[in-house]
């Protein structure tokens, strides 16, 4: 029993170093079906093959390092900027690779129509690799000539770089025999299925395109988009960002930008604010525009041409409302809530130091046993606050901020 096991073991150890041996001879160019394996003569060949893969590779590294060495010593001389010089770099580069494969092909005994399909599959690759290596700066040029903004920028770039995969990829398997017709068309039926299983991310993506031609607003534009407000950080194909005040990424659909009411608050050069002051009844007019004035004239970040100015809005049963116009850049966008705030408190002070009293909501109610004579019931009412009297009841109206008196 345990002869037969070891013999067993013995023939499966001989039939692999019987694989071994034949795949070796096949690899050295050698055929099964010869009667004697002349492993002398195989060795030659191989040696001659490999010597003659040697000086190819030798000959092509040279010209290489010729041509690199070129590039090296005129580009000063030619005005190269080093974009371009990468670029030819990486050129020669891929033209010595693909050279060398195919010198190796070549003496492989490969068979040739597959040595000419990678040479020209690779002459395709090249040509589309020098359009996604230059697209870029010849879209930036362009954009730059018509005055475009950088979000297009991107969805050109990002568009034929696509396009050119694409191109790439269809060209270099057809030198390989492949149908592109029938490729082309099953992505078709494919592309149809998603875009119906996808219907809201197209709706975003063509939205996200209107948006970028129209050029309504561009990324660091401030706008209000329904209840959110903030700068443009990103406008991508799908979304836009805005970065509120309070440093919180908003992520909009661009369905939803697009269908809604945008307002770009720094689409022009200066942007007008306004604030309300409110005076007593019985002030100068004159004298608080003054004060208002030249604390908006003392307060940075307003802009002394267009002018501000202070102006009676209306007489309410409390005091004069002055309105407050002023214009800012759109830099000052983003903190104008603090600058409003810190206006109205610079606003009090001033009126205050100018002895310029500020009302406030209230109601002044007089009992009959304060007035002695229908005169002075009359004189009361028609005084600057709202009055009221009465005999001999108990008031029921109370002050809005203030306790009435009795």
């Amino acid at each position: 029993m345990a002869k037969e096991t070891g013999s067993k073991i013995g023939a499966f150890f001989q039939d692999i170093l019987h694989d071994l041996y034949s795949s070796l001879y096949l690899a050295i160019g050698g055929n099964l079906e010869e009667e004697s394996r002349d492993w002398a003569s195989r060795g030659v060949e191989l040696a001659s093959t490999t010597i003659k893969i040697i000086i190819l590779l030798l000959i092509l590294w040279a010209l290489y390092w010729f041509f690199t060495y070129l590039t090296n010593r005129y580009k000063d001389r030619f005005k190269i900027s080093e974009r371009r010089l990468s670029i030819i770099r990486s050129v020669m580069r891929y033209i010595w690779v693909v050279s060398c494969v195919i010198a190796i092909m070549s003496q492989v005994s490969v068979d040739p129509s597959t040595v000419s399909a990678t040479a020209k599959a690779s002459i395709w690759a090249g040509i589309y690799y020098v359009l996604w290596a230059t697209s870029e700066q010849v879209i930036s040029r362009v954009l730059k000539h018509y005055g475009l903004n950088a979000s297009i920028e991107q969805l050109l770039k990002n568009v034929f770089s696509v396009l050119i995969i694409v191109f790439g990829l269809a060209s270099v398997m057809a030198q390989f025999g492949f149908d592109i017709v029938s490729l082309v068309a099953g992505l078709g039926i494919l592309g149809l299925a998603v875009g119906f299983a996808a219907q809201s991310t197209i709706a975003n993506f063509i939205s996200g395109i209107t948006i970028l031609l129209e050029q309504s607003f561009k990324v660091g534009d401030w706008i209000s988009i329904g209840n959110n407000e903030g700068r443009v950080i990103l406008i991508s194909l799908r979304t836009t960002h805005i970065l509120t005040r309070d440093n919180i990424t908003v992520i909009i659909p661009n369905a939803t930008v697009a269908s809604s009411e945008v307002t770009n608050l720094t689409s022009k050069n200066f942007i007008r604010f306004d604030i309300q002051v409110r005076v007593a009844l019985e002030s100068d007019t004159e004298q608080a525009r003054q004060v208002i004035l030249k604390v908006i004239e003392d307060t940075d970040n307003i802009l002394k041409r267009p002018e501000p100015s202070a102006t009676v809005d209306h007489i309410s049963d409390f005091g004069i409302v002055f309105i407050v116009r002023f214009w800012v850049t759109p830099a000052a966008v983003a903190r104008m809530p603090r600058m409003k705030e810190a206006l109205h408190e610079a606003i009090t002070n001033s009126l205050q130091q100018a002895q310029i009293s500020i009302p406030y909501p209230h109601m002044r109610v007089l009992i009959a046993k304060d007035i002695s004579t229908d005169a002075e019931l009359a004189r009361h009412i028609e005084a600057p606050h709202t009055q009221a009297s009465a005999a001999n009841f108990t008031p029921k109206v109370k002050s809005d901020n203030q306790s009435p008196k009795t």
